[in-house]
C-alpha cells in the first residue's frame, strides 16, 4: 500500500496529515509478490525533517539533502567520488588565465512549472545567490564579478581572479538554478529543472516526490518517492527492520547498526561523508576567547574514546575540518593528543581552574550522545559542562547559530569544502578571527593547484594551532535498506542524498 497516491499540482502544497495514516501503510510488497516486484515507488527514512524548502535563506542541510539533485539542478554536479560532472552544462570552456567560463547548455530544459531553462536564468540564479541569499554560502559566489548571456544556450562566467574552488562550489546547493521570473515563495514551493517536484509536505511526517512526466534527462525509474521523517534513530532502524520504510539513509543508530547486518532481507552500506562533528567553541566570549582554555579543551578531549563510546567506532579521525576526499587532505590527527595533565596545566595558567560552562546540544542522535563522553572528560580536568538540550532545527539554529548566545555546543557540520566558512568569517557563529587566514586563503585559491594544495594544508594548520573549535571525527553516511533496492548514492560527496537512482532490482 503506497503511502500517497495521485499527482498533484507542480511544487509543494503544505498539507497536515494524521499519523495513523503513516503507521497503517507498509512499504513493502502485497502478499505473493518478490521484494520490489512490480512497484515504481519508494519510501525512505530520515531524522532531521526541514523547517520549509527554502535553502537560500534558511541554513542547515536537511533541505538541500532532500532537494539538490532531486528537484533542483545545477550547471554540473558532484558525483560519487567527490568529482565534478556536467547537469545542466553539457560542456565548458576555460580561457588561458583561467577568469572566464564558457558553458554550453543541454537544449531542450525546462523548470516543473513549463518554462525553459536558458542562460537568463542562470544570470539571474547566480545574481541572487549574490544579491538575495542571507546564508554565509553565499560567500561562495564573491570571486564573480559578471555572468553573461552569450545566447539562450551559451552562458560566460567571469570570476575577479581564478579560483580552484569555484567550479566545485557550483556543484553544491549555491549553485542551484532557478528561474529568473522567480515568483513563488520558495519555502513552500520548489521550481527545478530536476526529474522531480515536490507533490506533498506533511509538516511533520513527510514529504513526497513525484516524478516529472517532462522532465529533459533520463527518467528515473521511481515514479514516487516519499522521504518519512523520525522523531529519533531508533524509530528510524525499526521502521526499515519493520519494513516500514524501504531505505535509511544517514542511520544514526550506530549500536543496531550490526544487528541490522544479520538480516538477510537488508543491506548495510557504509558511505563516505564530508560531515564533521564539530565540538564548537565561542572563540567571541569567554571563555573561549582564551587561547590557552580552547587548547585544554582540544587536550582533555579523547577523540577515539568519544568515537568508540558515543558512535560504536564508526567513523574516521580527521584532526581538522577537511575530510580525506579533499585534495587539501592532511593527517592532523596528532596536534592534541590526549592529555590531560597538560589540560590542567593551560587552565592554570588562564586562570580558569574550575571552570563552568554552558553546553548547548541540539536534540540529534549523534550530538546528544556525544555530549555525554565530552563532559564526563571534561569534567576530569576541571570544567563543569552544564548541558542545555537544545531543540534542532528550531531553537539551536536560533540561539547558537544566528544569535551565538552560547559558549560550547556541538554539530554535524555537512556541507562540502566549509573550512573556509565556518573559519574565514569572524561574524560566523564561531566568531573565529585571524585576518592572516583570509589572506593565505584568497592566494591559495588564485594560484596554480599545487599551490592551491599547500595554501589550504596552511590554512588548516593554522585554525588548527589556534584550537578554534575540535573536530571530533568524521560523520560516516549508513544506509540501510532492503536488499532489492538498487541506485542507492551512499556517498555524501555534498548535502545532497541523491534519489535519481533508485530503482528495484528485479524492474
Amino acid at each position: 500500500m503506497q503511502i500517497l497516491t495521485g499527482r498533484r499540482a507542480l511544487g509543494a502544497v503544505v498539507v497536515l496529515t494524521s499519523a495513523a495514516l503513516l503507521t497503517a501503510c507498509s512499504a513493502g510488497s502485497s502478499s505473493g509478490e518478490a521484494p520490489g516486484e512490480g512497484r515504481t515507488d519508494a519510501v525512505v527514512g530520515l531524522t532531521g525533517e526541514p523547517t520549509n524548502l527554502d535553502f537560500t535563506t534558511t541554513s542547515g542541510s536537511a533541505i538541500p539533502q532532500l532537494l539538490m539533485n532531486n528537484v533542483y539542478e545545477g550547471l554540473v554536479t558532484i558525483d560519487q567520488e567527490g568529482e565534478v560532472q556536467p547537469q545542466l552544462a553539457e560542456s565548458w570552456e576555460i580561457n588561458g588565465d583561467r577568469t572566464v567560463y564558457t558553458f554550453t547548455l543541454h537544449d531542450g530544459v525546462t523548470f516543473s512549472d513549463g518554462s525553459a531553462f536558458t542562460a537568463d536564468d542562470v544570470v539571474s540564479s547566480i545574481g541572487r545567490v549574490q544579491d538575495d541569499w542571507t546564508l554565509s554560502l553565499k560567500a561562495k559566489m564573491d570571486v564573480v564579478e559578471s555572468v553573461e548571456a552569450v545566447s539562450d544556450t551559451e552562458v560566460a562566467v567571469t570570476l575577479a581572479h581564478p579560483s580552484n574552488a569555484w567550479l566545485f562550489d557550483m556543484g553544491t546547493s549555491v549553485g542551484a538554478m532557478f528561474p529568473d521570473d522567480l515568483s513563488v515563495d520558495l519555502a513552500t514551493e520548489a521550481v527545478g529543472t530536476g526529474p522531480y517536484t515536490v507533490e506533498e509536505v506533511a509538516t511533520g511526517e513527510h514529504v513526497t516526490l513525484a516524478a516529472r512526466d517532462d522532465y529533459w534527462g533520463e527518467a528515473p525509474a521511481l515514479t514516487e518517492v516519499t522521504v518519512r521523517y523520525f522523531a529519533d534513530a531508533n524509530a528510524q532502524a525499526n521502521a526499515v527492520r519493520a519494513g516500514d520504510v524501504d531505505m535509511a539513509y544517514n542511520m544514526q543508530a550506530p549500536d543496531l547498526i550490526s544487528g541490522l547486518e544479520q538480516d538477510e532481507d537488508l543491506q548495510v552500506i557504509d558511505g563516505t561523508s564530508t560531515g564533521e562533528v564539530l565540538l564548537s567553541l565561542n572563540n567571541a566570549r569567554p571563555p573561549f576567547d582564551d587561547l590557552n582554555v580552547r587548547r585544554a579543551v582540544m587536550y582533555a578531549i579523547d577523540r577515539q574514546a568519544v568515537l568508540d563510546t558515543a558512535w560504536a567506532g564508526h567513523g574516521q579521525l580527521i584532526g581538522s575540518m577537511v575530510p580525506p576526499t579533499d585534495p587539501y587532505y592532511q593527517d592532523l590527527t596528532d596536534s592534541y593528543p590526549y592529555d590531560p595533565d597538560r589540560a590542567r596545566e593551560l587552565l592554570a595558567e588562564a586562570g580558569a581552574e574550575n571552570l563552568s560552562i554552558t553546553f548547548d546540544v541540539p536534540t540529534r542522535p549523534y550530538a546528544e550522545a556525544v555530549a555525554q563522553v565530552v563532559v564526563s572528560q571534561l569534567k576530569d580536568v576541571g570544567i563543569d559542562a552544564k548541558i542545555v538540550p537544545a531543540e534542532f532545527p528550531a531553537v539551536w539554529l536560533d540561539k547558537v547559530f544566528t544569535e551565538h548566545d552560547y559558549e560550547m555546543s556541538v554539530i554535524l557540520h555537512t556541507e562540502a569544502r566549509d573550512m573556509l566558512t565556518i573559519f574565514g568569517d569572524p561574524d560566523y557563529y564561531i566568531g573565529y578571527d585571524n585576518p592572516r587566514l583570509a589572506q593565505v586563503a584568497e592566494q591559495a585559491d588564485e594560484g596554480s593547484p599545487d599551490q592551491y594544495v599547500a595554501g589550504m594544508q596552511e590554512v588548516a594548520r593554522m585554525i588548527v594551532d589556534d584550537a578554534a573549535s575540535d573536530p571530533l571525527f568524521l560523520f560516516p553516511n549508513t544506509v540501510v535498506a532492503d536488499a532489492a533496492l538498487a541506485g542507492i548514492a551512499a556517498n555524501a560527496t555534498t548535502e545532497s542524498m541523491d534519489l535519481t537512482g533508485l530503482r528495484w532490482s528485479d524492474s
